[in-house]
């Protein structure tokens, strides 16, 4: 279950990576037509005014949503089937409907996107509901491992704030990042609708967010390197602030150098890493104890007592 839940983690991340591809190539109108890639045919084909391999960059894209169906699909058969302690776990299986849901979800979005032109704010929104389902599956990546029991804090209640806000900003960050996307020249292609705001005062404001984050990050590790926190907690906000601070330089170097693609790719990849990281966090300050727990009943624990008590018959003759 747990492989299983880990490759829904991967394909999702997978289909955000190539869709910012699509996007920072200008290639978001290679397929300039939904279902199908251009009106007369359903694969890549050559279309008027645009280069083929941006036919070609769009049409891979769609192609890799095939695969991130199967493994959604996958996933939901596998939290249905998996039961530990002899009985089905709903809070994994609902879950695991967030995935195939999300694809759905992001197949109709997506189709949108296409058919207004790239949009900026449904190509922002088809980037949030991407990461809302990454989140869906890392919780179930972390949740088929643990049980039911309810949460008991590992660490103290004013560090569980931080985290808690870290994970807050991280979805404002990202929020943000598209409206940066949107706004600038790599929107997905040349002629297409753009937010109507300056580049400068949004990027601008995606740095502050940043600032925010990492003013809420140093002193959350600062915090668990003072008190005694589980291993696996303090290499989690090790991990976060390092990614942090490699982000920043990468953000900071793009906007100073005109903003090249690969760079961007560079940052919308690390931009999910740390969103991936700090949901890894927030699950790891807590526990709700082990998957498999030896049965809790009074008249059960009473009869193993007795039969423990109770002597073995002496062998006949």
């Amino acid at each position: 279950m747990r492989r299983i839940a880990l490759a829904g983690v991967l394909s999702t991340a997978v289909i955000i990576v190539t869709g910012a591809a699509v996007r920072l190539s200008k290639s978001g109108l290679g397929c300039p037509d939904w279902p199908q890639c251009t009106r007369s045919s359903l694969v890549a084909a050559h279309t008027r005014g645009d280069p083929m391999f941006h036919t070609w960059i769009e049409f891979g894209n769609r192609m890799v949503t095939v695969v991130v169906t199967v493994v959604a699909v996958a996933v939901l058969i596998a939290a249905w089937r998996f039961r530990p302690q002899g009985r089905r776990r709903a809070d994994l299986v609902w879950l695991a409907v967030a995935q195939p849901a999300g694809v759905v979800a992001q197949i109709v979005v997506g189709g949108i996107v296409v058919l207004t032109n790239l949009n900026p704010a449904m190509v922002s929104l088809h980037f949030v509901v991407s990461i809302a389902v990454v989140a869906a599956a890392v919780a179930l990546h972390v949740k088929c491992t643990e049980g039911t029991a309810p949460a008991r804090p590992l660490i103290r209640a004013d560090l569980r704030l931080l985290v808690y806000g870290v994970v807050a900003v991280a979805a404002v960050m990202l929020a943000a990042g598209t409206v940066v996307t949107g706004t600038g020249p790599l929107a997905g292609a040349g002629a297409v609708p753009r937010y109507h705001l300056p580049l400068t005062g949004v990027t601008q404001f995606h740095s502050d967010i940043g600032w925010l984050m990492g003013g809420l990050v140093l002193p959350l590790v600062a915090g668990l390197r003072l008190t005694r926190v589980p291993v696996r907690v303090m290499r989690l906000g090790w991990l976060l602030l390092g990614l942090l601070a490699v982000q920043g330089a990468v953000g900071y170097t793009q906007y100073f150098t005109g903003l090249p693609a690969g760079l961007v790719w560079v940052h919308v990849s690390g931009s999910l890493l740390i969103w991936i990281v700090a949901l890894r966090l927030m699950f790891a300050v807590r526990d709700r104890g082990p998957l498999s727990q030896p049965p809790s009943h009074p008249a059960g624990k009473a009869g193993v007592s007795a039969a423990r008590a109770e002597p073995e018959p002496a062998p006949a003759g």
